[in-house]
């Protein structure tokens, strides 16, 4: 009866597995989506996921490497910290669409060029991603996303480094993602003042989805073009681009301009302790957080956690820690030439020389008087 049982245990799991990864048919197809960008900060740099058809089967499914769960436990705390679990899931053709459809995406196909052989053995590479451990990773902005995922499947899936990037791999990385963020300005000025010098460094990973299907446009098996056939699925529309004075430059550097005319006391060491604040935040996160973008962030020389304790010195400390803090803003303004955010940051350089300078001339003024 033991055995029976476990005959009966070994034929369902089989059957299990078998309904799990059917013979795909020599119609079978495999391409790659890459979705437009959204609204949204999870959106702004697109998606990318993988389509497996094959009607023979009955089976038209879209495996998605981008899914998180916005309920888990500590959220925020978890993604800033770098610990943050993304997973695959796998949709139906039709929902996958329709949810591009709504928000006006655009979603572009590229059909591989692959074996019949080489797609059953991504389709059950796939499928093991879906039902096993590997289900969960731990998601990297750069290192390890919706599209490295995809690229490392099917990279492993054929064996070789099939597709490698193309796109300009000379310019940094704060310099390819400047332009993202043309629509959203205060995602801009928060993501170049939170990322480090990692951001800086050359933009040799492919982990972008557009740089993906630019890849994929030129990447070659066997002699032949990888894509076999390209078409747009969802056209979309461009993201809006009014302008708008509140979410602008223009009213940073207003903003800043009234600080400084005010000119009074409480204002200004106010305005002083919360960027100091901040730039102490600059300096912890990068220890808490596994994110290796937020390490060695050199904008804490221009946000300086020095000013914490500033408004509480006097004498000679207050004179030294204001010379000090004019060195590093010194410093900083040497290192940000060249940046593309350079000119996002200028309007809080003035303001703080301005500031720090005029701190220097009031203890001047003071010393003289004493005198």
């Amino acid at each position: 009866m033991k055995k029976l049982l476990l005959s009966l245990l070994f034929i369902f799991f089989q059957f299990l597995s078998f309904a799990q990864n059917p013979p795909l048919s020599e119609n079978a197809s495999v391409s790659i989506f890459t979705c437009g960008r959204g609204n949204e900060l999870y959106t702004t740099f697109g998606h990318t996921a993988i389509r497996i058809k094959d009607d023979a089967n009955n089976l038209d499914v879209v495996y998605n490497y981008g899914a998180f769960d916005f309920r888990a436990p500590n959220f925020y705390l978890k993604f800033v910290k770098g610990d943050l679990q993304y997973f695959i899931n796998a949709t139906s053709y039709e929902d996958f669409i329709v949810e591009y459809y709504n928000e006006n995406r655009e979603v572009v196909e590229q059909t591989l060029n692959l074996s019949r052989i080489k797609k059953q053995e991504l389709f059950e590479k796939l499928n093991a991603s879906l039902f096993s451990e590997e289900r969960n990773y731990t998601y990297k902005f750069i290192d390890k996303n919706c599209t490295t995922m995809v690229v490392d499947k099917v990279n492993e899936t054929v064996g070789t480094d099939l597709i490698k990037k193309v796109d300009d791999t000379t310019i940094s990385y704060r310099t390819l993602l400047y332009p993202f963020f043309e629509n959203h300005f205060y995602y801009k000025l928060g993501i170049n003042i939170i990322f480090g010098a990692k951001t800086d460094s050359k933009a040799e990973k492919l982990f972008l989805p557009v740089e993906l299907m630019h890849s994929l446009d030129k990447a070659v098996v066997n002699g032949k073009p990888l894509i076999t056939t390209k078409e747009v699925i969802v056209k979309g529309s461009p993201l809006e681009s009014g302008f708008s004075f509140m979410n602008s430059i223009y009213f940073i550097a207003l903003l800043l301009l009234i600080i400084v005319a005010i000119n009074k006391r409480v204002v200004t060491f106010t305005y002083i302790f919360i960027i100091g604040l901040l730039g102490l935040f600059f300096c912890l996160v990068g220890l808490y957080s596994l994110h290796e973008e937020l390490l060695w962030n050199y904008n804490a020389l221009l946000f300086n956690p020095l000013f914490l304790i500033l408004p509480f010195l006097n004498g000679k400390w207050f004179k030294n820690l204001l010379l000090v803090s004019t060195i590093m803003l010194l410093i900083y303004f040497g290192v940000m030439i060249g940046k593309p955010h350079f000119v996002l940051m200028l309007p809080f350089m003035f303001a703080h020389g301005f500031i720090l300078l005029r701190l220097l001339k009031d203890y001047k003024k003071t010393q003289k008087l004493i005198n």
